[in-house]
Protein backbone atom coordinates (compact mmCIF):
# COMPACT_ATOMS: atom_id res chain seq x y z
CA UNK A 1 0.00 0.00 0.00
CA UNK A 2 1.47 3.40 -0.93
CA UNK A 3 1.69 6.72 0.86
CA UNK A 4 -1.23 8.17 -0.85
CA UNK A 5 -3.37 5.17 -0.90
CA UNK A 6 -2.56 4.52 3.41
CA UNK A 7 -3.88 8.70 3.68
CA UNK A 8 -6.65 7.97 1.21
CA UNK A 9 -7.96 4.89 3.77
CA UNK A 10 -7.08 6.77 6.81
CA UNK A 11 -10.06 9.51 5.82
CA UNK A 12 -12.21 7.43 4.97
CA UNK A 13 -11.81 5.09 8.49
CA UNK A 14 -11.95 8.85 10.48
CA UNK A 15 -14.96 9.59 8.81
CA UNK A 16 -16.65 5.81 9.45
CA UNK A 17 -15.06 6.31 13.14
CA UNK A 18 -16.52 9.45 13.86
CA UNK A 19 -20.08 7.51 12.74
CA UNK A 20 -19.42 5.29 15.95
CA UNK A 21 -18.15 7.69 18.21
CA UNK A 22 -21.37 9.83 17.99
CA UNK A 23 -23.30 6.47 18.78
CA UNK A 24 -20.98 5.34 21.08
CA UNK A 25 -21.36 8.38 23.06
CA UNK A 26 -24.61 7.71 23.64
CA UNK A 27 -23.96 4.37 25.30
CA UNK A 28 -21.17 5.57 27.46
CA UNK A 29 -23.10 8.89 28.89
CA UNK A 30 -26.48 6.58 29.59
CA UNK A 31 -24.05 3.84 31.36
CA UNK A 32 -21.92 6.74 33.07
CA UNK A 33 -25.59 7.60 34.83
CA UNK A 34 -26.95 5.15 35.47
CA UNK A 35 -25.31 2.25 34.94
CA UNK A 36 -27.64 0.67 32.09
CA UNK A 37 -26.34 -0.77 28.85
CA UNK A 38 -29.43 0.86 26.46
CA UNK A 39 -29.61 -1.54 23.49
CA UNK A 40 -32.26 0.60 22.73
CA UNK A 41 -29.80 3.56 21.60
CA UNK A 42 -28.90 2.03 18.13
CA UNK A 43 -32.66 2.23 17.09
CA UNK A 44 -32.99 5.70 18.30
CA UNK A 45 -29.82 6.05 15.45
CA UNK A 46 -32.42 4.51 12.92
CA UNK A 47 -35.03 6.65 14.44
CA UNK A 48 -32.80 9.53 12.98
CA UNK A 49 -32.28 8.20 9.86
CA UNK A 50 -36.20 8.12 9.14
CA UNK A 51 -36.90 11.65 10.46
CA UNK A 52 -34.09 13.28 7.94
CA UNK A 53 -35.33 10.83 5.21
CA UNK A 54 -38.76 12.03 5.75
CA UNK A 55 -38.25 15.71 6.75
CA UNK A 56 -35.65 15.87 3.44
CA UNK A 57 -37.98 14.74 1.07
CA UNK A 58 -41.27 15.54 2.04
CA UNK A 59 -39.95 19.00 3.12
CA UNK A 60 -37.17 19.53 1.45
CA UNK A 61 -35.13 20.74 4.26
CA UNK A 62 -31.08 21.35 3.01
CA UNK A 63 -28.86 19.66 4.83
CA UNK A 64 -28.20 21.63 8.00
CA UNK A 65 -31.96 21.53 8.56
CA UNK A 66 -32.68 18.26 8.28
CA UNK A 67 -29.64 17.58 10.71
CA UNK A 68 -31.06 19.39 13.13
CA UNK A 69 -34.90 18.42 12.77
CA UNK A 70 -33.20 14.69 13.02
CA UNK A 71 -31.44 15.25 16.08
CA UNK A 72 -34.61 17.14 17.69
CA UNK A 73 -36.99 14.08 16.72
CA UNK A 74 -34.28 11.58 17.72
CA UNK A 75 -33.86 13.34 21.42
CA UNK A 76 -37.94 13.30 21.96
CA UNK A 77 -37.65 9.63 20.97
CA UNK A 78 -34.40 9.32 23.85
CA UNK A 79 -36.40 11.00 26.37
CA UNK A 80 -40.03 8.78 25.71
CA UNK A 81 -38.22 5.48 25.82
CA UNK A 82 -36.58 6.69 29.16
CA UNK A 83 -39.58 7.99 30.45
CA UNK A 84 -41.97 4.97 30.03
CA UNK A 85 -39.23 2.02 29.47
CA UNK A 86 -36.59 2.69 32.11
CA UNK A 87 -37.48 5.43 34.77
CA UNK A 88 -40.47 3.03 36.37
CA UNK A 89 -37.66 0.20 36.88
CA UNK A 90 -34.38 2.40 37.62
CA UNK A 91 -35.68 2.17 41.54
CA UNK A 92 -37.40 -1.13 41.73
CA UNK A 93 -36.11 -2.84 39.42
CA UNK A 94 -32.57 -5.22 39.00
CA UNK A 95 -29.69 -5.14 36.66
CA UNK A 96 -31.18 -7.43 34.57
CA UNK A 97 -34.36 -6.66 33.97
CA UNK A 98 -33.35 -3.57 32.53
CA UNK A 99 -31.55 -5.27 30.14
CA UNK A 100 -33.89 -7.05 29.10
CA UNK A 101 -36.18 -3.99 28.75
CA UNK A 102 -33.43 -2.45 27.01
CA UNK A 103 -33.73 -5.42 24.53
CA UNK A 104 -37.54 -5.49 24.25
CA UNK A 105 -37.44 -1.78 23.34
CA UNK A 106 -34.99 -2.25 20.36
CA UNK A 107 -37.39 -5.25 19.26
CA UNK A 108 -40.14 -2.85 19.35
CA UNK A 109 -38.46 -0.23 17.41
CA UNK A 110 -37.48 -2.44 14.51
CA UNK A 111 -40.45 -4.08 14.13
CA UNK A 112 -42.49 -1.07 14.69
CA UNK A 113 -40.99 0.78 12.16
CA UNK A 114 -41.08 -1.95 9.84
CA UNK A 115 -44.84 -2.04 10.10
CA UNK A 116 -45.39 1.11 9.46
CA UNK A 117 -43.18 1.85 6.94
CA UNK A 118 -42.41 -1.27 5.32
CA UNK A 119 -39.03 -3.48 5.13
CA UNK A 120 -37.91 -1.73 1.95
CA UNK A 121 -34.48 0.33 1.41
CA UNK A 122 -35.45 4.33 1.54
CA UNK A 123 -32.91 6.42 -0.48
CA UNK A 124 -31.91 10.32 0.34
CA UNK A 125 -32.10 12.50 -2.44
CA UNK A 126 -29.33 12.94 -4.21
CA UNK A 127 -28.81 16.77 -3.87
CA UNK A 128 -29.09 16.88 0.04
CA UNK A 129 -24.98 17.01 -0.12
CA UNK A 130 -23.47 17.18 -3.53
CA UNK A 131 -20.45 14.41 -4.13
CA UNK A 132 -17.32 16.25 -5.43
CA UNK A 133 -14.06 14.86 -5.36
CA UNK A 134 -11.55 16.86 -3.58
CA UNK A 135 -8.11 16.71 -4.24
CA UNK A 136 -5.38 17.50 -0.88
CA UNK A 137 -2.23 17.38 -2.21
CA UNK A 138 -1.56 13.95 -4.07
CA UNK A 139 -4.66 12.50 -1.68
CA UNK A 140 -7.94 12.48 -3.47
CA UNK A 141 -11.00 11.39 -1.54
CA UNK A 142 -14.83 12.69 -1.83
CA UNK A 143 -16.64 15.88 -0.18
CA UNK A 144 -19.05 13.34 1.29
CA UNK A 145 -16.95 12.05 3.90
CA UNK A 146 -14.70 15.32 4.45
CA UNK A 147 -18.40 16.63 5.56
CA UNK A 148 -19.33 14.23 7.52
CA UNK A 149 -16.40 14.15 9.43
CA UNK A 150 -16.33 18.06 9.80
CA UNK A 151 -19.69 17.84 11.53
CA UNK A 152 -18.78 14.55 13.58
CA UNK A 153 -16.29 16.59 14.82
CA UNK A 154 -18.39 19.93 15.03
CA UNK A 155 -21.08 17.79 17.19
CA UNK A 156 -18.28 16.20 19.55
CA UNK A 157 -16.49 19.71 20.06
CA UNK A 158 -20.12 21.08 21.40
CA UNK A 159 -20.58 17.95 23.45
CA UNK A 160 -17.60 18.71 25.27
CA UNK A 161 -18.77 22.30 25.52
CA UNK A 162 -21.90 21.30 27.06
CA UNK A 163 -20.93 18.46 29.30
CA UNK A 164 -18.33 21.12 31.44
CA UNK A 165 -19.32 24.94 30.66
CA UNK A 166 -22.84 24.17 31.37
CA UNK A 167 -24.88 24.27 34.32
CA UNK A 168 -26.41 20.65 33.21
CA UNK A 169 -23.49 19.29 32.41
CA UNK A 170 -22.21 19.81 35.84
CA UNK A 171 -25.07 18.24 37.12
CA UNK A 172 -24.78 14.92 35.17
CA UNK A 173 -20.98 14.87 35.97
CA UNK A 174 -22.08 15.38 39.28
CA UNK A 175 -25.15 12.15 38.59
CA UNK A 176 -22.62 10.16 37.31
CA UNK A 177 -20.08 10.50 40.40
CA UNK A 178 -22.72 9.69 43.01
CA UNK A 179 -26.90 10.10 42.44
CA UNK A 180 -27.75 10.22 45.85
CA UNK A 181 -25.11 13.09 46.67
CA UNK A 182 -26.20 15.24 44.05
CA UNK A 183 -29.79 14.91 44.81
CA UNK A 184 -28.82 16.18 48.63
CA UNK A 185 -27.45 19.17 46.88
CA UNK A 186 -30.09 19.98 45.10
CA UNK A 187 -29.25 18.37 41.69
CA UNK A 188 -32.78 16.97 39.77
CA UNK A 189 -31.40 13.67 39.48
CA UNK A 190 -34.66 12.38 36.90
CA UNK A 191 -34.04 16.00 34.85
CA UNK A 192 -30.53 14.92 34.77
CA UNK A 193 -30.78 11.41 33.69
CA UNK A 194 -33.93 12.64 30.82
CA UNK A 195 -31.01 15.30 29.57
CA UNK A 196 -28.72 12.66 29.33
CA UNK A 197 -30.92 10.22 27.00
CA UNK A 198 -32.10 13.51 24.95
CA UNK A 199 -28.61 14.57 24.30
CA UNK A 200 -27.04 11.23 23.83
CA UNK A 201 -30.25 10.54 21.21
CA UNK A 202 -29.82 13.54 19.48
CA UNK A 203 -25.87 12.38 18.43
CA UNK A 204 -27.32 8.97 17.33
CA UNK A 205 -29.58 10.66 15.52
CA UNK A 206 -27.32 12.86 13.78
CA UNK A 207 -25.00 9.86 12.41
CA UNK A 208 -28.20 8.40 11.63
CA UNK A 209 -28.53 11.04 9.08
CA UNK A 210 -25.16 10.96 8.14
CA UNK A 211 -25.12 7.74 6.97
CA UNK A 212 -28.39 7.38 5.52
CA UNK A 213 -26.68 9.74 2.81
CA UNK A 214 -23.37 8.75 3.00
CA UNK A 215 -25.03 5.05 1.98
CA UNK A 216 -27.95 6.14 0.53
CA UNK A 217 -30.13 3.73 2.16
CA UNK A 218 -31.81 3.35 5.24
CA UNK A 219 -33.98 0.39 6.52
CA UNK A 220 -35.64 -0.47 10.21
CA UNK A 221 -32.52 -2.96 11.06
CA UNK A 222 -30.17 -0.90 10.18
CA UNK A 223 -29.02 0.05 13.81
CA UNK A 224 -28.09 -3.24 14.24
CA UNK A 225 -24.61 -3.71 13.11
CA UNK A 226 -23.63 0.01 13.99
CA UNK A 227 -25.46 -0.23 16.99
CA UNK A 228 -23.07 -3.44 17.95
CA UNK A 229 -19.95 -1.83 16.68
CA UNK A 230 -20.76 1.57 18.38
CA UNK A 231 -21.35 -0.57 21.82
CA UNK A 232 -17.74 -2.17 21.17
CA UNK A 233 -15.81 1.07 20.44
CA UNK A 234 -17.43 2.47 23.60
CA UNK A 235 -16.15 -0.74 25.42
CA UNK A 236 -12.88 -0.62 23.68
CA UNK A 237 -12.18 3.35 24.90
CA UNK A 238 -13.65 2.57 28.42
CA UNK A 239 -17.35 2.43 28.85
CA UNK A 240 -18.13 5.68 30.87
CA UNK A 241 -15.67 7.65 29.31
CA UNK A 242 -16.51 10.06 27.28
CA UNK A 243 -13.01 10.70 25.53
CA UNK A 244 -12.61 6.50 25.22
CA UNK A 245 -16.36 6.36 23.26
CA UNK A 246 -14.58 9.24 21.18
CA UNK A 247 -11.60 7.52 20.75
CA UNK A 248 -12.72 4.03 20.47
CA UNK A 249 -14.96 4.81 17.73
CA UNK A 250 -11.93 6.70 15.58
CA UNK A 251 -9.63 3.78 16.00
CA UNK A 252 -12.39 0.85 15.24
CA UNK A 253 -13.41 2.99 11.89
CA UNK A 254 -10.01 3.25 10.96
CA UNK A 255 -9.44 -0.25 11.69
CA UNK A 256 -12.08 -1.68 9.81
CA UNK A 257 -11.16 0.48 6.74
CA UNK A 258 -7.62 -0.97 6.67
CA UNK A 259 -8.85 -4.23 6.92
CA UNK A 260 -11.69 -4.04 4.74
CA UNK A 261 -9.36 -2.81 1.94
CA UNK A 262 -6.93 -5.86 2.84
CA UNK A 263 -8.88 -8.72 3.26
CA UNK A 264 -12.57 -7.61 3.55
CA UNK A 265 -14.30 -11.06 4.64
CA UNK A 266 -12.30 -10.09 7.90
CA UNK A 267 -13.67 -6.77 8.37
CA UNK A 268 -16.66 -7.95 10.22
CA UNK A 269 -14.72 -9.70 13.49
CA UNK A 270 -11.55 -7.30 13.15
CA UNK A 271 -13.32 -4.83 15.93
CA UNK A 272 -14.51 -7.43 18.56
CA UNK A 273 -10.93 -9.14 17.81
CA UNK A 274 -9.08 -6.07 18.59
CA UNK A 275 -11.62 -4.94 21.08
CA UNK A 276 -10.80 -8.85 23.13
CA UNK A 277 -7.01 -8.43 22.94
CA UNK A 278 -7.36 -5.06 24.77
CA UNK A 279 -9.65 -6.07 27.10
CA UNK A 280 -7.01 -9.31 27.96
CA UNK A 281 -4.24 -6.45 28.23
CA UNK A 282 -6.67 -3.44 29.89
CA UNK A 283 -9.65 -5.05 31.05
CA UNK A 284 -11.28 -0.95 31.74
CA UNK A 285 -10.21 -0.42 28.11
CA UNK A 286 -8.05 2.52 26.85
CA UNK A 287 -8.85 5.14 29.11
CA UNK A 288 -10.84 3.08 31.81
CA UNK A 289 -9.87 3.14 34.79
CA UNK A 290 -10.23 0.38 37.72
CA UNK A 291 -12.75 0.94 40.28
CA UNK A 292 -12.67 -0.72 43.69
CA UNK A 293 -15.98 -2.31 44.93
CA UNK A 294 -16.87 -2.41 48.88
CA UNK A 295 -18.11 -5.73 49.69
Amino acid sequence: MTLVEFLQQLINGLSLGSVYALIALGYTMVYGIIGLINFAHCDIYMVGAYIGFFVSTDLHLPFVPTLIVAMLGSAIAGVLVERFAYKPLLRKASSISLLITAMGVSLLLENGFNAVFGGSPRSYPHNILTQKSISLGPVRTDSLHLIILLTSVVLMVLLQIVIYKTKIGKAMRATSADKDAAALMGINVNATISATFAIGSALAGAAGVLVGILYNSIDPYMGIQPGIKAFTAAVFGGIGMIPGAFLGGLILGVIETFVTAWYSPLSGAIGFIVLIVILIIKPSGLLGKKVSEKV
